[in-house]
């Protein structure tokens, strides 16, 4: 299993998400072909009703530790309750462009 599927299993069996999207962005940055460093992550879980950022932030941390402090070098969390999520007509942030390292 990669580091992408990983994620995505750690996070669907801790949160149960209405939506999750694991997006590997290592190749929009200036590492090694096939690298999985740079992740952008989209969580909607009800589970997040009442929380603030910071916290939601914190638990998808908590379940990625191992990764965090192994494999990832960059990680984009956009975490939403249900209705924020509607309010965003169900769309995924782009990322911004990499501004680190030379190519």
């Amino acid at each position: 299993m990669n580091i992408q599927e990983t994620i995505t299993a750690k996070l669907n069996s801790a949160f149960t998400p209405e939506f999750a999207d694991v997006v590997n962005e290592s190749n929009l940055h200036n590492v090694a072909p096939g690298s999985e460093s740079h992740f952008r992550i989209t969580l909607v879980c009800e589970s997040f009703e009442g929380t603030r950022l910071i916290q939601r932030h914190r638990r998808v941390n908590d379940c990625l530790q191992s990764e965090l402090a192994n494999d990832i070098h960059a990680l984009a969390l956009h975490t939403y309750t249900s209705q924020e999520w509607a309010t965003r007509q169900n769309k995924t942030p782009d990322s911004p462009d990499c501004l680190g390292g030379e190519k």
